[in-house]
């Protein structure tokens, strides 16, 4: 192997590893400065609680979905594309990225059937709809600090 080979298959191991390289590299960075508000946070007192707020659940089904299809999608035209050529080694790629998009799409569906169930909408709980402004005074329950019946 001459020295220009090495070196061309070098340039090509570095093209291929760069991606990694920066991902690792700002994920690192993406911790760092997460560690540092942390610290300072709790150095001027602030509850960690309100630090990070909840994840939502809301919609990763429909993400699943998404990638499962996709990847569903990619195996099958992987598969008929590769089926006519003499590599054996298209057809499992493609059919494993198949097995992993039906994966995911079983995976989302199962999402959404056990996803818990959205609270009713704000115009059916009459309740709610109550404002100081629409009630009268009399109808009002009353105040933690104020004694039922006496008016002021």
């Amino acid at each position: 192997m001459s020295p220009q080979e090495a070196l061309g298959i070098f340039f090509i191991l570095i093209g291929c590893a760069a991606p990694i390289i920066i991902i690792g590299v700002v994920y690192y960075l993406k911790k760092r400065l997460e560690h540092k508000q942390i610290m300072t946070a709790i150095e001027k007192g602030t509850p960690l609680s309100e630090l990070r707020p909840p994840k939502q659940n809301g919609s990763l089904w429909i993400r699943n979905i998404t990638v499962g299809i996709a990847l569903a999608v990619i195996g099958l035209g992987l598969f008929f594309s590769g089926a006519g050529s003499r590599a054996p080694f298209t057809s499992v790629i493609a059919l494993i990225l198949l097995g992993i998009g039906i994966a995911w799409i079983v995976r989302g569906c199962l999402k959404k059937k056990y996803q818990p169930q959205s609270l009713p909408s704000a115009k059916n709980n009459t309740t709610a709809n109550m404002t100081a402004a629409s009630v009268p005074a009399s109808k009002m329950p009353p105040q933690a600090d104020e004694e039922p019946g006496r008016t002021d």
